[in-house]
């Protein structure tokens, strides 16, 4: 397998050196590996590279099983692998769709690899939907959230299910207090520590203090936004009814947004996280749901509404920014009798630039598409392309990112074109299709 050409498809020009270690020690070795390296830094790459080469493209049988806290992490991940164009097979198992669509589509796919979270996973080995007798790798994304109380029954069942595994991999971003003890590390096991004791959060991220002269702090973050213009922003609430209240008053606002929290479906999640990621909403409110496993490039702030609840969920938050070797900020919102937590290292910058500023929410520079056809139509990006170029008047620079699922598309188109598009496609058929073209709000 040309792993340069993987590479250059993903735009990389070379590992850093937490990948190479963990390339040396997933394919020079055949123990277990415990992999724990700051968020942004490339873990699900350091493991997919070589795993890639450990799996047989021959077999039609799932040879390895990624374990994810969450579902937007599995499809995540599922992305990247698919994005490799390495020839091998996968899908992202979860909850909130049915178990049978899944057995449907494992069935047809016929994966080497699987993303899933614990729960969806054992259902399937359960059914005997997936054959647990070729899976060789277990790779645990996020070990310290998996392996939490509400997920050690999962775990415990799944390893007992998987008669032939070989090797188990583990990542995490926060030091573990312990090594689960079905790792091997007596032997063969790696341990690859990548988490400087002494630099908590990446020194590319500068730290802001920001004084709310009230209570309630809405005013304030209105403020801060406006001066942020564009910028792509998170803002972490503790609660989804705070999310909720948070998000409708910066609609009312002029802002546009994207809201992400646990109360929301799978297709209400895809959707907003896609607005985000592709620069149709310059803003994201959300839980600490987003505070893990979401590789969306160029955030460049992120905002404390809330105080984060523990150090290890400050880490994850302030995580989704300065990702590789970008840089970034991190602002707390403080009412009165409130202050930075002590375990937040780093001196706090106290932020008076948010005066004088716009009076107005900066508008995003995209705006996002819904199209109702996919894989399973023989839909492609370059169909989505010649469609939108042919029947709606754009040029290729005013197309952004594309995503095509089974059943349905997303497409990233420049703001201002969003009423031109939606009247000139209305009924017309793409590769002689009709189909739903609707903008996502």
């Amino acid at each position: 397998m040309d792993i340069q050409k993987i590479l250059n498809k993903l735009r990389i020009t070379e590992l850093n050196e937490m990948q190479q270690h963990a390339a040396e020690a997933l394919l020079g070795s055949d123990g277990d590996v415990v992999l724990l390296s700051p968020t942004g830094s490339g873990k699900t790459l350091a493991y997919l590279l070589p795993l890639v080469q450990l799996v047989s493209a021959d077999s039609d049988e799932v040879q390895a099983l990624v374990v994810t806290p969450g579902r937007e992490l599995a499809l995540q991940s599922d992305t990247v692998l698919k994005d490799m164009g390495c020839g091998l097979r996968s899908m992202a198992c979860y909850g909130g769709r049915p178990t049978m669509d899944e057995h449907r589509q494992l069935k047809d796919v016929k994966p080497h690899i699987v993303f899933g979270t614990p729960g969806r996973l054992n259902d399937h080995l359960d059914k005997q939907n997936i054959s647990p007798y070729a899976i060789r790798y277990l790779i645990i994304d996020e070990f310290d959230k998996c392996l939490e109380m509400g997920f050690q029954a999962e775990m415990q069942k799944l390893l007992k299910s998987l008669p032939g595994l070989q090797r188990r991999v583990l990542l995490s971003a926060t030091n573990a207090e312990e090594i689960p003890q079905f790792v091997n590390m007596s032997k063969k096991g790696t341990l690859i520590d990548f988490l400087s004791e002494e630099q908590q959060t990446s020194e590319r991220v500068t730290l802001y203090e920001v004084h709310s002269p009230e209570k309630d702090k809405l005013s304030t973050l209105r403020q801060l936004l406006l001066g942020f213009g564009d910028e792509s922003t998170i803002v972490f609430l503790n609660y989804r009814n705070a999310v909720e209240r948070v998000s409708d008053y910066l609609k009312e606002e002029g802002f546009t947004i994207s809201s992400f929290h646990g109360g929301l479906d799978q297709r209400q999640r895809e959707d907003q996280l896609y607005r985000f990621s592709n620069g149709s909403a310059n803003v994201l409110v959300a839980t600490d749901l987003a505070s893990r496993g979401l590789d969306i490039p160029n955030i460049q702030n992120i905002i404390h509404y809330h105080l984060p609840e523990s150090q290890e969920g400050y880490i994850h938050r302030v995580g989704r920014t300065a990702r590789w070797d970008a840089t970034g900020r991190t602002f707390f919102i403080l009412s009165a009798g409130e202050a930075i937590p002590s375990y937040v290292e780093g001196e706090a910058v106290p932020y008076a630039e948010v005066f004088p500023q716009p009076t107005e929410p900066a508008l995003p520079k995209m705006a996002t598409l819904y199209l109702g056809k996919g894989k399973k139509d023989k839909i492609s990006k370059g169909d989505i392309v010649g469609f939108l170029c042919k029947k709606g008047g754009l040029t290729t620079d005013e197309i952004g990112r594309i995503d095509v699922k089974d059943r349905y598309a997303y497409v990233a188109i420049r703001r201002e074109k969003l009423k031109q598009v939606l009247q000139l496609t209305q009924g017309e058929k793409i590769k002689g299709i009709k189909t739903v073209i609707e903008p996502v709000r």
